[in-house]
């Protein structure tokens, strides 16, 4: 038996309480860790269980190894992790979550380009627009846009996005340009229907907010369905730069009201509390965080 595997056993039994529980958890037989755990002993030279018929419990030795033995595991399982992908790269599966249409615009492509160098990572991309539960679902980390809910979960801002409202050339020439808030009630209006607080477009004017109730000819649940309606001149939009550039920069749209800022909500990375950050999320979210503020 090696000092580690001794460790382990120790460990596993003291916070299952069992024997019985601990082989289940490490995958060995019960007598193969009652004997790890009597070799570690052994080795140290003084009792770290108390053993009863129906349970195991701590001596003051046992209380004082537990205190200290997980961290220490955890940093050797960091350490041989570490050395090990530097040579070969990240491997495994990550599983991921994100809103659509976020996911199609610039989150695949943020993921092909994180996952290029390892070929044994395996990306697992669940686009919706729905909050899915971390735990349930099996997932390793979620992106979010805006303030993340009060649950168990751990945020990690990675820049911010920003909204403005635009329309086709030709609609534009057909219909007029918009001045001032009270002109929309004079135009087509296209709601990206995924946006929270209802039928309104939200703005920022002098750094007070303010909300304009929109009486839509058009719902959608997409940003990106949104945008291509208002391409073909169906109407003004309001929605996120980053399904806008390409169609601003190649003049197939144009914004408007430029003096009322768009709302601008957080996007986050966001995980499980209390869940050890694997190396790979963590240089996934850094990878992330740089790699969108060049692109948001």
């Amino acid at each position: 038996m090696d000092l580690v595997t001794g460790l382990k056993a120790f460990v596993a039994t003291a916070q299952t309480g069992s024997f019985t529980a601990a082989a289940e958890r490490l995958g060995v037989s019960n007598r193969l860790t009652s004997k790890y755990v009597a070799e570690l002993e052994a080795r140290l030279g003084v009792r770290l269980l108390q053993r009863t018929t129906r349970r195991v419990g701590l001596t003051p030795a046992g209380e004082q190894m537990l205190a200290r033995a997980p961290a220490l595991l955890d940093d050797l399982e960091e350490l041989l992790g570490a050395v090990s992908e530097e040579s070969r790269g990240f491997s495994g599966m990550l599983r991921i979550a994100a809103p659509v249409t976020l996911g199609e615009a610039h989150l695949a492509g943020l993921l092909h380009r994180f996952a290029a160098p390892h070929p044994g990572l395996t990306i697992d991309l669940q686009l919706t627009d729905a909050f899915v539960d971390l735990a349930s679902d099996g997932i390793d980390l979620a992106f979010r846009v805006g303030a993340p809910p009060a649950t168990a979960l751990v945020a990690h801002r990675l820049g911010h996005i920003r909204s403005r409202v635009v329309a086709a050339p030709a609609y534009l020439a057909r219909q007029g340009v918009p001045e001032r808030l009270e002109d929309l009630d004079q135009h087509t209006l296209l709601l990206d229907s995924n946006r929270r607080g209802g039928p309104r477009w939200q703005f920022q004017r002098h750094g007070q907010p303010v909300d304009w109730p929109v009486t839509s000819a058009f719902h959608v649940n997409s940003a990106r369905v949104a945008r291509d309606l208002a391409v073909a001149g169906a109407g003004l939009t309001q929605v996120p730069d980053f399904v806008l550039d390409e169609a601003i920069a190649t003049g197939q749209l144009v914004p408007v009201l430029t003096e009322f800022e768009g709302p601008g909500h957080v996007l986050s990375a966001v995980w499980l509390e209390g869940a050890r950050l694997p190396r790979k999320l963590r240089a996934l979210i850094d990878f992330a965080e740089a790699d969108l503020r060049q692109r948001l």
